[in-house]
């Protein structure tokens, strides 16, 4: 080390320094959303309703499911339903989502948790946002969207997911 180096206690008006210094600048509280593409549109999740990002897992077709409900996975043991919100736009038959973005909705209980899978095109990332970048309209034609969200740009539709388990309800497994 350098000997010019030393450290010096605070001294006891420290307090009336910092208070000499003016009040520290405030940033807007920040958020952090999971961006993906599900057919045109671009939708996002708060990163805490995020379990994870998978690859297109090996699916199981439910017969006489509704059409939406593209089949189950299993995650480590667990069965989960895996939809396709894009479903209205009529995803064209060549184009099959590449990932699964794996949401879970926390319940009362530990056994109460809900996870639901929704097929994705595209990850776009991950991204931290203001509360200015959050606008709280939403398409009327979108029921499971509670806002849009401004990033690069562009605007992502926000799922709440549990109006998302109201439009499109998965199998009771």
């Amino acid at each position: 080390m350098s000997e010019d180096f030393h450290l010096v206690p605070l001294p006891a008006d420290a307090d009336d320094l910092l208070e000499a210094l003016g009040p520290m600048e405030e940033r807007p509280p920040e958020s952090q959303y999971v961006v993906f593409r599900s057919g045109r549109e671009r939708f996002c999740l708060p990163v805490l309703d995020v379990e994870e990002v998978l690859d297109w897992p090996l699916l199981t077709k439910l017969p006489l499911g509704p059409a939406y409900l593209v089949g189950i996975f299993n995650l480590r043991g667990a069965i989960v339903p895996l939809i396709d919100i894009a479903i209205t736009e009529g995803r064209r038959p060549g184009l099959l989502p590449k990932h699964v973005v794996v949401a879970s909705l926390r319940g009362e209980g530990p056994h109460d948790d809900v996870r639901i899978g929704i097929a994705a095109d595209e990850v776009i990332g991950t991204y931290s946002v203001n509360t200015e970048d959050f606008l709280e309209q939403a398409p009327e034609n979108v029921p499971h969207c509670i806002g849009m969200l401004r990033h690069d740009d562009r605007l992502a539709l926000v799922i709440d997911l549990r109006r998302l388990l109201e439009v499109f309800p998965g199998p009771s497994i």
